[in-house]
């Protein structure tokens, strides 16, 4: 870890987030045009970039989570951040053998035969040492780096004050975005990972679930040599899905090793419980014998019941071409804003799922992401916070299924696999159902029903959009006033303290405490209506 002292590190985030305000704030208070925006918000996201890779730890992990933000960041900033690897240099191995003596309570010779000296992988938390236990059986060894909880409980000290200042004093991104709800879950994930015994928990979690599923691998582990700190797990060798080479020699075809990765990933994005939250191609691999390897658990997220059964809908609904029923599933799940048109979303879904392969092979996929990006941006749509590693989860293996198969239709792969899960859930006849209701006879009446509802449903989004801009506007206007009267109130200070006049520093005290107290007592309201309001979205 580069920078390990506690103030260094809380000191150089601290003035990176204080300069980048300040930019936001100037270029706002000067009505800067859009082309100049883009401009700041790269210059924002090299910045930021450089100083995650200067400080390490959490920060490399954060930088990581804000990429899967397109629909909130602006495109600039995430080019700057979307390529971010979590690839840190190895600790000293003096320091690993004593955490390792520590957690066993015993010389490393009583359990192995051998450890390897240079670590096999190296992350911001965690290293991995391949090693040789008395019985002969290979292992890998995850360790915790060294003072790393230490480190990082400081980076959370350091973001909690950067939080609550964005919170209370940078305007408000699309969609009210609820800073504190980030920073929460950002917290719970990272503080999982920092506990080995709760990885340990999962990694026997999943071998249960898929004991019958002989297309998946699932190390091992050994929990008598496993502590918090410690993780010991059978090795695994396996082919990485960016190797064309090795996966030539298998003689299972791409296409082939596509659905089985769907086959893995699809259960845990529809069924409630956990899922693999970090799918990335170093963490799954593919065996000689053909089957899909899954390592490192670290990093998991959980699904309702509620929203498991919305997603479902939502996947049969898109395999069926019932657009109008997608989208009233993204509206429950909460992915479309009360202002979305539910006929704009429907085309939008109907040309995206009509996009062909040979067309994506023709296209500038950097240009068509960042077209996406904006298109994000410019529509009422947002991704809920509970949703951003289940996302994460699905554009990465969706990623890994276009280098495996590029030839072949995301949806003709998808299709197949979700048919035969359906029917292992006893749900095969709700698909049947969901493609009669697309057919042109079912269209019609729809749009028919839709027609006559619809100066209703206009007049009460009509009616609560004016509502609600009209509450969040008097919250913002009282705020920038009491601010403004803060200022004030501290400018009279400073005058009454240089002109010795007790008079002008005893109102200006009262001044500023009043507005300062006012301010803070707005803004609570506020965020208590937002939490009301737009439950749902978090």
């Amino acid at each position: 870890m580069k920078t390990r002292n506690k103030l260094t590190r809380t000191r150089k985030l601290l003035f990176m987030s204080f300069i980048i305000f300040l930019q936001i704030y100037w270029y706002k208070i000067r009505r800067k045009p859009k082309d100049k925006w883009e401009i700041l918000w790269g210059e924002i996201g090299e910045r930021f970039r450089k100083t995650l890779f200067e400080l390490e730890g959490l920060l490399i992990k954060i930088g990581q989570f804000l990429s899967t933000r397109a629909d909130l960041l602006p495109s600039a900033f995430i080019h700057q951040i979307e390529d971010l690897t979590d690839h840190v240099p190895p600790s000293n191995w003096i320091e690993i053998k004593e955490i390792l003596e520590k957690e066993w309570g015993n010389s490393l010779n009583k359990n192995f035969i051998s450890i390897e000296k240079t670590a096999i992988a190296s992350a911001s938390i965690g290293e991995v040492y391949k090693g040789v236990l008395q019985d002969g059986t290979e292992v890998a060894i995850k360790v915790k780096r060294p003072n790393i909880d230490s480190v990082i409980q400081t980076d959370f000290r350091t973001l909690s004050i950067i939080i609550w200042f964005a919170d209370h004093f940078v305007p408000m991104p699309k969609g009210f975005i609820n800073f504190k709800v980030l920073f929460k879950e950002l917290k719970q994930v990272i503080e999982r990972e920092l506990d080995y015994s709760k990885e340990l928990d999962t990694i026997l979690f999943f071998r249960e679930r898929f004991k019958d599923m002989n297309v998946v691998q699932i190390p091992s582990v050994y929990p008598e040599l496993s502590t918090p700190n410690v993780l010991v797990m059978e090795w695994v060798e396996g082919i990485k899905l960016t190797d064309m080479k090795g996966l030539n020699l298998l003689t299972e075809s791409r296409e082939e090793l596509a659905k089985r990765l769907f086959k893995v990933f699809l259960p845990q994005w529809l069924e409630p419980g956990i899922f693999h939250a970090d799918p990335h191609p170093g963490n799954v691999l593919i065996s000689k014998e053909g089957k899909i390897i899954l390592l490192d658990f670290g990093m998991v997220g959980e699904i309702s019941k509620q929203d498991a059964a919305y997603f479902q809908g939502l996947i049969q609904s898109i395999l069926s071409k019932n657009y109008p029923k997608a989208v009233d599933c993204l509206i429950h799940l909460g992915f479309l804003q009360p202002e979305a048109e539910s006929r704009t979303i429907e085309r939008l879904l109907a040309e995206l799922i009509a996009i062909q392969p040979s067309q994506l092979k023709e296209m500038d996929i950097f240009a068509l992401k960042m077209e996406m990006n904006d298109l994000l941006q410019a529509l009422p749509i947002q991704v809920p916070t509970r949703f951003v590693f289940l996302g994460r989860s699905f554009v990465t293996i969706e990623g890994i299924i276009r280098n495996l198969a590029p030839d072949s239709e995301l949806i003709d792969l998808l299709k197949p696999v979700f048919i035969e899960w359906l029917g292992k859930q006893g749900n095969k006849w709700s698909f049947v159902w969901q493609w009669i209701q697309s057919q042109p006879i079912f269209k019609i009446f729809h749009s028919v029903m839709e027609f006559l509802d619809a100066p209703q449903k206009l007049e009460l989004l009509k009616e609560i959009e004016q509502r609600r801009q009209f509450q969040f506007t008097i919250y913002e206007n009282h705020k920038k006033q009491l601010f403004q009267l803060t200022l004030i109130g501290f400018t009279g200070i400073v005058v009454g303290i240089y002109t010795v006049s007790s008079f002008i520093w005893q109102i200006s005290c009262g001044v500023t405490v009043v507005s300062f107290v006012g301010y803070f007592i707005c803004s609570y309201k506020q965020r208590k209506w937002m939490k009301y309001m737009h439950e749902k979205r978090r």
